[in-house]
């Protein structure tokens, strides 16, 4: 089977990776890729919206199955692309259809959709610029923190919390006067603020049947401690250790069944990933928000402690019969650091050789924001290079992950150096 991973980072290196172990494989492409699935794939320069020149990679390369990686290409309708075009409808794709990919494409959608289903959930109001007066006084009436979110996607920077009144008002009063976010702001939702643990449930569905994959917990903040701006995940492990039977059964009934029932009984077609980011509340799992593809750094963690053959996964998904699949589960925690440049997340320099990859061996190297240039690999992107171990204890695989990263080096490296603090 010849498979096109579209994406370039630590996520679509994972998949390259764990796809690549298959006998079922032939050839595996990854568009655009990076420095990382350069040495499993064959990489081609085309950007995950490039519609077009996406179809051309699929029937010059005879591709037979697309995973899409990243929410772009799902919330802008790659799927439904597929579907509507003669020569590509049978080609299976991995992710949702546009209609379904709104769960995470716009926060008030998701919010409409848990309210339906009787999903626990924050309470909330959404607001447009017409109604910043009315989302104004709305403030007034709660207590902080005050948790604004831009309703559309903002590379993960959508979301604002805030414990000053006057300062949660300016902060509306940009979002949808300034367009602080562009387009992902036109509507704003303010939601009451829930005092928990959060973690990351993983469901993979292929429309009627689905399986729940390993917990996993993220840490988005730049900062040790979870202080400073908000990233796209400074690091990850798996399992969760306080999300224990009693907990994931009120998951799997109060969350994960309703979704799954939701999307059929709203017609909304979904052969993918779910992943559902939620905050245990005592001892109760609420939904703070739907991502319709695998989050990143927390598929760096996941993947790797599935034991099953991904292509056969896959296979299942397209075919309607995941119901078959038995899932194996490595027993081993994972625990996965990001390594990210200087200055990160907010303005940082490209192009710093990375030194001493040969000599990390206890962990799995997943690169992020790299790229090849004259047969060197340089830093592309904010975050890097993530490092995935395996341990008796997540406490175990983070020592082996810190010794990895102590083996390597580029200028201004960064990253945090308390991953699993909280736990």
């Amino acid at each position: 089977m010849n498979i096109l991973i579209l994406g370039s980072g630590g996520r679509e290196h994972t998949f390259a990776w764990k796809l690549a172990q298959s006998p079922k494989l032939n050839r595996l492409f990854v568009a655009p890729g990076n420095a990382g699935t350069a040495s499993l794939a064959q990489n081609i320069p085309v950007g995950v919206n490039d519609f077009n020149g996406i179809k051309g990679i699929v029937l010059s390369n005879k591709i037979d199955m697309v995973v899409v990686g990243p929410e772009d290409p799902l919330v802008n309708g790659v799927h439904d692309f597929f579907l509507n075009d003669p020569e590509l409808k049978d080609i299976p794709v991995i992710g949702p259809q546009k209609a379904a990919a709104n769960l995470e494409g716009s926060k008030e959608f998701a919010k409409q959709f848990m309210q339906r289903h009787t999903i626990p959930t924050a309470a909330y109001q959404s607001f447009t610029v017409q109604q910043l007066e009315s989302g104004l006084a709305f403030l007034e009436t709660l207590s902080p923190p005050y948790v604004l979110k831009a309703d559309g996607l903002a590379a993960g920077k959508g979301v604002v919390i805030l414990n000053d009144l006057e300062k949660a008002k300016q902060e509306l009063t940009s979002m949808l006067k300034e367009a602080k976010f562009g387009a992902a702001s036109r509507t704003v939702v303010i939601e009451e603020f829930l005092s928990g643990i959060e973690l990351s449930v993983f469901v993979l569905t292929d429309g009627k049947n689905f399986k729940v994959l390993p917990t996993a917990k993220d840490y988005k903040r730049i900062g040790e401690g979870d202080i400073g701006l908000n990233t796209g995940g400074m690091g990850a492990i798996s399992p969760v250790p306080f999300a224990e039977k009693a907990f994931m059964d009120k998951v799997l009934d109060r969350i994960v069944k309703p979704t799954v029932e939701g999307l059929k009984i709203d017609n909304l077609p979904y052969k993918g990933f779910i992943f559902i980011g939620l905050i245990m509340v005592g001892n109760d799992p609420y939904v703070i928000e739907y991502n319709v593809r695998m989050g990143d750094p927390e598929t760096e963690v996941v993947l790797p402690r599935i034991k099953n053959d991904l292509v056969e996964i896959f296979q299942a998904v397209a075919d309607q019969t995941l119901d078959t699949v038995d899932l194996q589960i490595d027993d081993r925690s994972a625990s996965t650091v990001m390594t990210v440049s200087g200055g990160y997340p907010e303005t940082y320099d490209k192009g710093y050789e990375i030194f001493g990859l040969e000599d990390v061996t206890d962990s799995l190297t997943f690169h992020a924001g790299t790229k090849l240039e004259n047969g060197k690999v340089v830093t592309s992107g904010g975050r890097v290079m993530a490092f995935t171990s395996f341990g008796i204890s997540f406490q175990d695989a983070l020592a082996k992950s810190y010794e990895s990263i102590n083996k390597i080096c580029f200028d201004r490296m960064n990253y945090r150096k308390d991953i699993g603090f909280d736990l």
